[in-house]
């Protein structure tokens, strides 16, 4: 039953990946291929140890493993910031996005082998695939990386291991392969950038934002795991274990991520927001609005917990009520993307963190507001939900940011890409804010017809790719930045594929869907 679904996902991935290396074929194209053709084959092992219960870590049940879409995100992206970068000629980013590229293959081979590897019987012809893939990629990154390089993705490789090793254990149940990949993959490469920036802090290269997000990236993570194994020792719901938790967030916040940011950015990390937030008019009325906007969010979440009487303890809030926060989040990017980027890529980062911290504060029962945060919020729990932390909220936020946070800004001097490239910051608005939410709310009041082995309708997708033709028609308009020089026809395609994704996926669409929609953007 899970198959023709898991086909015709595969079916669209291979087909994203024809199109990107159509346009950027060189040698790394080849790699892309034999990744691709193993990880589909890889893609059933998994689910068939995920469906006998042979994996080692608990994986997020209702799904299956995604590894074929999860492993082309990273490459992709690597390939497309080359390109894009080797025609502005700026070389530094180039080879950055080499060693992007190549650590993400490796990264998804290492993944592959693992699978291969507890599978019993040893499935003959995936060993020989995945050999063959495995040689291919090894090959090409011989004769292109240096041995710098070589050792940054190795470095990536063996955060990645020790990462997944600990977060899978200590988090049953919240990701699936595929999504623990684009996760912990991220988090390794993250982490493995902010110590080699460190280290070469007098050379370093990027602009304060670029620091901050990797220091909150980082420090948020190393939070949450100095807490997990402190609780293991000691009751978290206590008053006592949560005034030590403030009390050490305190100071490990101004102890540790304040001084390694002013290492960073050479000035005060305070003074500095201070001044970058309030630095122009629109800034200050940009946050403004946002606020409003933020206030209007926990208004709907108090108002649904209202509603929900004592008799109906377990209802759940609808779909079209959990859209909601999809369109206050659009409202919230749109503004930021057309006015002031910058801003937004900070604010960004500043919500990623609150949400993190504000999780913790749930998962581990904090006082006074642990408790409050579970009843508030398991309201809008929903299946993909079914491990002990609640990440949808997050994914989202993740899904709008990620094409803010990894558009090729000193590749741009113009402040924006041609083409079609124009359009890469808007591609979480557009694939999630208004494909998949207008997918949502029309395939589930109207939609008729369904996608054969799905619960997504015919009329949902075809609404969904209508509604984003219009928000790039309104783009065009609004945002006097964007020129897309004709190329209309490769942005419908871009559209059509992800959102036939939409209709197809198992994974957390809010966090792949707009990933896939800048590579083709940036293709």
């Amino acid at each position: 039953m899970l198959k023709k679904p898991v086909l015709v996902e595969s079916l669209i991935v291979f087909v994203t990946v024809l199109f990107v290396h159509a346009v950027v074929w060189d040698r790394y194209s080849w790699c892309a291929v034999a990744l691709a053709i193993q990880a589909f084959y890889v893609q059933f092992k998994w689910d068939r140890l995920l469906q006998l219960g042979g994996a080692v870590f608990q994986f997020r049940t209702a799904a299956n493993s995604g590894l074929l879409p999860a492993s082309m995100v990273i490459p992709l992206l690597g390939i497309v910031m080359k390109e894009r970068c080797k025609a502005a000629g700026i070389v530094y980013f180039e080879r950055f996005g080499i060693v992007v590229a190549s650590t993400g293959m490796l990264v998804a081979l290492f993944l592959s082998v693992i699978a291969v590897g507890i599978t019993k019987p040893v499935p003959t012809n995936t060993c020989i695939l995945t050999g063959i893939a495995g040689s291919i990629i090894i090959y090409t990154m011989k004769h292109s990386l240096t041995v710098s390089e070589v050792i940054e993705v190795l470095e990536v490789l063996l955060i990645f291991v020790y990462l997944s090793m600990i977060l899978l254990y200590l988090l049953p149940r919240c990701f699936t392969p595929g999504e623990a990949l684009l996760v912990l993959g991220g988090i390794s490469f993250v982490l493995n950038q902010l110590i080699k920036r460190s280290l070469n802090v007098v050379e370093g290269r990027g602009d304060p934002i670029d620091f901050f997000l990797l220091v909150a990236v980082v420090g948020v993570v190393l939070l949450g795991l100095f807490f997990t194994v402190l609780f293991i020792f000691m009751d978290s719901g206590t008053w006592i274990s949560s005034m030590f938790f403030h009390m050490m967030t305190a100071v490990l916040g101004l102890g540790v991520i304040m001084p390694w940011l002013y290492r960073l950015i050479q000035r005060n990390p305070l003074f500095w927001l201070l001044q970058f937030l309030f630095e122009t008019q629109t800034r200050v009325y940009l946050l403004a609005y946002w606020t409003f906007l933020a206030a209007s969010a926990c208004g709907i979440v108090f108002y649904q917990n209202a509603k929900r009487s004592s008799e109906s303890k377990k209802h759940q809030a609808s779909t079209i009520t959990r859209k909601y926060f999809h369109f206050i989040v659009v409202a919230t990017y749109v503004p930021g993307l057309i006015y002031d980027r910058q801003l937004l890529y900070v604010a960004a980062v500043l919500c990623l963190a609150v949400f993190i911290f504000l999780e913790y504060i749930r998962y581990f029962r904090i006082k006074p507001f642990g408790q409050t945060l579970r009843h508030l919020l398991s309201l809008f729990l929903d299946e993909r939900d079914s491990g002990p932390l609640i990440l949808t909220h997050i994914y989202l936020l993740l899904g709008m940011s990620l094409p803010v946070w990894l558009f090729p800004r000193a590749c741009a001097p113009k402040g924006t890409l041609s083409g079609a490239g124009a359009l890469v910051p808007y591609s979480g608005v557009l694939a999630v804010g208004v494909g998949d939410t207008i997918a949502s709310v029309f395939g589930s009041t109207m939609g008729e017809i369904k996608w054969p082995g799905t619960k997504k309708t015919f009329e949902g997708t075809m609404t969904a790719i209508f509604a984003q033709i219009i928000a790039v028609a309104l783009i065009l308009i609004f945002d006097s930045n964007v020129n897309l020089n004709s190329s209309y026809a490769w942005i419908l395609a871009s559209v059509s594929l992800v959102s036939l994704l939409e209709a197809y996926t198992t994974q957390i669409d809010n966090l792949l869907l707009p990933l896939y929609l800048q590579i083709m953007f940036m293709a």
